[in-house]
């Protein structure tokens, strides 16, 4: 195995980990905590920042290891739901997860394609997905977990808490760019 095929597998191993770990790690929060203030008169779930990490760790996900394994490790991680939320919270978490994913998978990979990983687009296709994502999982989770009229109050300080994990990780993501080849990471892009 090249040093590069062992940087790839440890980076897909990780990501896989770290998007389950956040969706566990979400609910969890979110089940003990419920809402939190964040600060200026914004509120979010407790679970938030690390829903946020499972946006941008699918990415990371897909291209290290494709499409399948990010998509197969988002139904293991809605499956997990049920392991740390009540019922209730584990449903909307997981038709909520499961459906931002693929939103997020829909708009991340065409824009991917055409992009090196760590490259401006490359951000551009991070951030644009995981803000598509996160609106997505925001409107879905608060409206079946919490009622529909608690989606616009808490909507902001989602989108905050999320948006601000995605922009963690396309910082990461510069940071270790070196790390994947172009020519490899363009084809697990579309794999």
């Amino acid at each position: 195995m090249t040093e590069t095929s062992l940087a790839r597998v440890s980076v897909a191993t990780a990501a896989g980990v770290g998007l389950l770990g956040s969706v566990l790690l979400a609910n969890w929060l979110t089940e003990k905590y419920g809402f939190i203030a964040i600060g200026l008169g914004l509120s979010t779930t407790a679970g938030t920042l690390a829903a946020g990490a499972a946006l941008a760790l699918r990415d990371a996900l897909q291209d290290t290891a494709g499409k399948a394994a990010a998509m197969g490790a988002v139904a293991i991680g809605a499956a997990l739901s049920f392991v740390v939320a009540s019922p209730a919270l584990a449903v909307a978490s997981a038709v909520a997860f499961a459906v931002a994913e693929l939103a997020d998978l829909l708009v991340y990979t065409p824009i991917r394609s055409r992009a090196r990983f760590g490259s401006s687009p490359w951000a551009v296709a991070v951030m644009l997905s995981g803000v598509i994502g996160a609106v997505v999982d925001t409107a879905l989770f608060l409206g079946i977990a919490f009622g529909w009229a608690a989606v616009m109050p808490a909507m902001l300080g989602q989108l905050v808490g999320k948006t601000g994990a995605s922009l963690l990780f396309v910082i990461a993501g510069k940071g270790v760019s070196g790390v994947v080849s172009d020519s490899s990471d363009r084809q697990s892009a579309r794999a």
